[in-house]
């Protein structure tokens, strides 16, 4: 399963604003986002105009499909090497 959630850090735990479907003592991987302190030309964020190109791609479920067949292990590792290599 994969939910993103809002929390808030309060006593050194980060405390969801919502409720979770997850065991007690569930082992789960937190990705954490600080969205206001990212700068808008952080190399991992797609600008505006790539944006606007891939928003004019005409491309079908079966291509996406195959491209992401293609990918070994963690999809977003793929991502942020294809990004620093920019």
């Amino acid at each position: 399963m994969e939910k993103t959630v809002q929390a808030v850090y309060e006593g050194g735990v980060l405390r969801p604003l919502e409720p979770i479907p997850l065991k007690e003592r569930q082992e789960v991987t937190v990705t954490i986002s600080d969205e206001g302190n990212i700068p808008g030309d952080h190399p991992l964020l797609a600008s505006p105009d790539e944006w606007a190109a891939a928003a004019s791609d005409e491309i079908t479920l079966d291509e996406v499909r195959r491209a992401l067949s293609t990918i070994r292990g963690s999809l977003s590792e793929t991502i942020v090497d294809e990004r620093r290599d920019r």
